[in-house]
């Protein structure tokens, strides 16, 4: 088979590497791919976005599977315009991925169908979000409507910090903010290979959003994951399929925009029972590259099974992966270019290397974007695995790169 993997990150260099190992996987290409997945596939040089020129390319180089990674390429209509063509591609249609693109839709469907998340209000007016607020009190959460890749969502703890939120997200002509309760727990993301009502749960994980240790700082995109969360019992994961995640994907059906590709579950373990934070349309980044580095059957079978309405037979190691994301500094303000990497070499054969920012440039291998690296290792145990990742992470050198020194460590502390 030709596969194409759309998108440049560590999401899809995860999804390119699981596709590579494919026996049914004869020429993988990604568009536009990075230095990292240049080592497993033939990089082409077209934008995610130009869905043009990726429907072009999948026609002209007989492309039997696309897979899809960004969520900006869902919602500007690639699964739409593929579909069209007859073009066989793993991804949601820009109405379904509407559980990503649009806050309020979500909601709005969680609420219809009861589907348990935080309360909520969705305004399109600054000042009456304002008066929201201080009749609610902080802790409260601010969310942008729209794709913000991660980066859209304050968790206030302060009515000035909402207040601040809600300026920024206001100064944007034609937005739109969803103030939602402030739910307290224990966080993990599930994601499923879903089509249509058919929902197939792949291993949990556990993201780090907050860019500083202890949980402090800003939302990022994601500092580091790891899986399985031991912390998560297969009860929990039950019970999640029967109240969340299959329930979305019924109530997508009965809305008429079905829903096909990967479904991905933030959720929350509350005191009063697991709770939908978010839904996003694709494989979440970083926790693509701690799952699918543990999945030990083929990717490719499971995926076209899936399309075809047949539950797949999936097989994962018993290993715990566990990664940490080495960012920009100054990431989530601002990122860097031109930096040099250096150190990669020397780590040990069996570390999983995800390139996210990155580029290769005369001098070697330089920084480019927000967060640059994932480095990743597979052990027997969580402790095993931190002290691992950590171990390998010190090789690695630049001047302008940091990285929590804490993923995975709350698993440890709160829950054994």
């Amino acid at each position: 088979m030709n596969i194409l993997v759309v998108g440049k990150g560590g999401r899809e260099h995860a999804l390119a590497l699981a596709l590579s190992k494919s026996a049914k996987c004869s020429k993988l290409y990604c568009a536009p791919g990075n230095p990292g997945m240049a080592k497993i596939a033939e990089c082409v040089n077209i934008s995610d976005e130009d869905i043009e020129g990726l429907k072009n390319f999948a026609k002209d180089h007989d492309i039997d599977l696309t897979v899809v990674g960004p969520e900006s390429s869902l919602a500007a209509g690639i699964a739409n315009a593929f579909e069209e063509e007859g073009l066989k591609i793993f991804a949601p249609t820009k109405e379904a991925a509407q559980v990503e693109s649009s806050k309020d839709f979500a909601k709005g469907l969680m609420k219809k169908y009861d589907i348990p998340t935080a309360g909520y209000e969705t305004f399109d007016q600054f000042e009456a979000a304002v008066s929201y607020v201080k009749e609610h009190g902080a802790p409260i959460v601010i969310k942008e409507n729209g794709l913000k890749a991660g980066k859209g969502v304050t968790v206030a703890m302060t009515e000035d910090e909402a207040i601040d939120a809600l300026k920024i997200a206001f100064s944007i002509e034609g937005n739109k903010v969803v103030i939602e309760d402030y739910l307290e727990g224990f966080e993990f993301s599930l994601i499923a290979l879903v089509n249509g009502s058919l929902v197939v749960p792949l291993e949990c994980a556990q993201d780090h959003k907050r860019v500083a240790d202890n949980d402090q700082g800003p939302n990022t995109g994601g500092m580091g994951s790891y899986s399985p969360v031991r912390a998560i019992t297969e009860e929990m994961i039950n019970a999640t399929m029967e109240t969340i995640m299959i329930p979305m994907a019924k109530a997508l059906e009965n809305e008429g925009v079905p829903f096909k590709g990967f479904l991905y579950g933030g959720l929350m373990v509350t005191k009063d029972g697991i709770k939908t934070i978010e839904f996003n349309a694709r494989f979440g980044d970083p926790e693509a590259e701690v799952i699918l580095a543990r999945l030990e059957s083929d990717f490719v079978d499971a995926i076209e099974d899936v399309m075809v309405n047949r539950k797949p037979k999936l097989k994962w190691t018993d290993q715990v992966a566990h990664g940490v994301v080495m960012a920009s500094t100054n990431y989530p303000a601002s990122s860097t270019k031109g930096a040099l990497i250096e150190g990669l070499d020397d780590l040990d054969d069996d570390m999983l290397v995800y390139h996210m920012g990155t580029k290769e440039t005369n001098k070697g291998l330089v920084t480019d974007g927000g967060r640059v690296l994932m480095i990743v290792s597979l052990e027997d145990t969580l402790p095993q695995a931190i002290k691992k990742t950590y171990d390998e992470l010190s090789k690695v050198k630049s001047d302008e790169l940091f990285y929590r020194t804490d993923i995975g460590r709350k698993d440890l502390e709160e829950w054994h």
